[in-house]
């Protein structure tokens, strides 16, 4: 919201006075604090408040960083080239011992169980959608969480849940819906794999096992753009390793 990562607390007055700096920006950043009062039909203790929710001492402060969101919202958007670079490092780390024994180990795991669950979030849920969908030819059932915030998860009773593995995409491995979901399953012994771009992070540590890629992050403004190849790669190496662990015991 406006300069902040986050939703403050607002009240009806906050609101109104929010709406007008949100569509008058290039007046507001040069007007006085009574200007903006007698504007919003409001008070100078008000437009004071409003500032301290929005992490600033006064109007001085909140116009400051105001002007600086201003000139950011104006900014040319710019992206990096494809860096080729970056997964060929990465198809080279995936034939080393760490990569390979992450695979094995949760190629076991799956091979072990009866139903296999995809989710993700943002980009990652296509990853998620596709990884159903490939696995399917493997597993008489792999299905896709499509909506992770809302889709309940006490339909499974603990018996069948022992024979769950969920297997969680995320690139920052931060995200709190999915932790939230993991959780559920975590307390019914159901199995994680998570495929997240670090193993330093929550859903790695929430996993029985983490396979991470390892490949520079990219963001424009607040969207994560990071590549997913090296995850869908990782999908497609897991499903095959499983397979022939199948054939291998069959």
């Amino acid at each position: 919201m406006l300069f902040l990562d986050h939703s403050p607390d607002l009240s009806p007055i906050d609101l109104e006075i929010y709406k007008y700096v949100a569509s008058h920006l290039d007046e507001v950043v040069y007007m006085r604090i009574r200007e903006l009062a007698k504007e919003t039909h409001s008070s100078t203790a008000s437009i004071l408040r409003f500032c301290r929710k929005f992490g600033c001492e006064g109007f001085s402060e909140f116009k400051i960083k105001l002007n600086l969101y201003r000139k950011s919202l104006t900014e040319p958007v710019t992206t990096h080239a494809v860096d080729e670079t970056s997964f060929t490092n990465f198809i080279q780390r995936s034939t080393e011992a760490f990569y390979q024994e992450r695979i094995q180990a949760a190629a076991k795991l799956l091979s072990e169980k009866d139903l296999v669950l995809f989710i993700g979030t943002g980009s990652s849920n296509i990853i998620a959608e596709y990884g159903a969908l490939y696995f399917s030819s493997i597993f008489s059932m792999a299905f896709h969480i499509e909506d992770p915030i809302n889709h309940p998860v006490n339909f499974f009773n603990k018996s069948m849940a022992k024979n769950v593995c969920v297997i969680a995409l995320s690139v920052s491995g931060e995200n709190e819906a999915i932790i939230n979901y993991l959780n559920h399953f975590i307390t019914n012994d159901s199995s994680i794999i998570s495929i997240t771009n670090s193993e330093k992070s929550p859903i790695a540590a929430l996993s029985d096992v983490n396979i991470p890629y390892y490949i520079s992050t990219e963001r424009i403004g607040d969207s994560d753009i990071t590549s997913q190849v090296p995850a869908l790669y990782t999908v497609e190496y897991l499903a095959k390793e499983v397979q022939k662990q199948k054939q291998d015991h069959s």
